[in-house]
C-alpha cells in the first residue's frame, strides 16, 4: 500500500499558512509509467487560453458543484473511471487502496473528516506554458485535497501549488519534485494555487480528491 505507507511513514504535518501535509514517494512505478503516458490534448491548439481555473471558463456552475461534464476542459481532463478503467491498471490498484477501509480511516483521523461515505475521484493533469491557477478555495464537497507530483523532464522545483494567507499573501510553494505531493482538508481559508511560472515541457501530477458526490469509487 504505497500511499499509506508513505503516509504513515514518509510524511510531515505543517500548519502554516494551514494544516496540510507534504508527502514523499506515494506512487508505484507503475502509477507514474500511467500517469506519464496518459494522453491529454494540448489547450492551446484548441484555441483555449488558461484563465487560470481549471475549468478554462472561470469555473462553470456545474464545474463548481463537482460534475464532472462541466466547463470547457473537460476535453483535457483525464479522470479514471470505470469506462477507462482498463488503460489504468496501475491507478485502479491505487484507487482500491484509497477505497480500503485502513486508508480511509487513517486520513478521516488526520484530517478530522468522517470518509466512511465519500468516494474516491482521481485525474491525471497535464499542464503546459501559459497554465496558471488563481488563489482559491476548494469547494466543500472536496473532503481532501491531494496533489501527487511527477518531474521526470527536470522542470523547476517553483512549479509546484503556492499556499497563501488570508491576506492572499503566498506563504511557500510545495516543491514539484517526482513523486512528491501534498494533501489537505478543504475549508474557508484553505487558499492555493500556482502563480504564472515557465513550464519548459509539461507539468505532470495526480490530483487525488475524497468526496462527498457520487462518482464510480465508493469507498469500502
Amino acid at each position: 500500500m504505497t500511499f499509506l505507507n508513505s503516509v504513515l511513514n514518509n510524511s510531515r504535518q505543517h500548519n502554516e499558512p494551514f494544516t496540510h501535509w507534504e508527502l514523499n514517494e506515494p506512487l508505484s512505478n507503475g502509477a507514474i509509467e500511467e500517469i506519464l503516458n496518459a494522453d491529454i490534448p494540448n489547450v492551446e491548439e484548441h484555441n483555449l487560453k488558461y484563465d487560470g481555473t481549471r475549468a478554462i471558463d472561470d469555473g462553470a456552475p456545474e464545474f463548481r458543484k463537482g460534475i464532472a461534464s462541466g466547463g470547457k476542459a473537460i476535453k483535457f481532463r483525464c479522470f479514471i473511471t470505470k469506462e477507462n478503467a482498463e488503460k489504468f491498471p496501475n491507478l485502479i490498484k491505487f484507487i482500491k487502496e484509497l477505497q480500503s477501509k485502513k486508508t480511509h480511516e487513517k486520513i478521516s483521523q488526520l484530517i478530522n473528516k468522517d470518509l466512511s461515505n465519500s468516494y474516491v475521484r482521481i485525474e491525471v493533469i497535464c499542464d503546459r506554458q501559459g497554465f496558471w491557477l488563481k488563489p482559491h478555495c476548494d469547494i466543500k464537497e472536496k473532503l481532501l485535497s491531494c496533489l501527487l507530483f511527477i518531474n521526470k523532464f527536470n522542470e523547476s522545483e517553483s512549479l509546484g501549488t503556492d499556499f497563501y494567507n488570508s491576506r492572499m499573501e503566498k506563504v511557500k510553494t510545495i516543491p514539484y519534485k517526482d513523486n512528491y505531493g501534498y494533501f489537505f482538508s478543504s475549508g474557508p481559508n484553505t487558499w492555493h494555487g500556482m502563480e504564472k511560472k515557465e513550464i519548459v515541457k509539461e507539468r505532470r501530477c495526480l490530483q487525488v480528491n475524497y468526496v462527498s458526490f457520487p462518482t464510480d469509487w465508493k469507498v469500502d
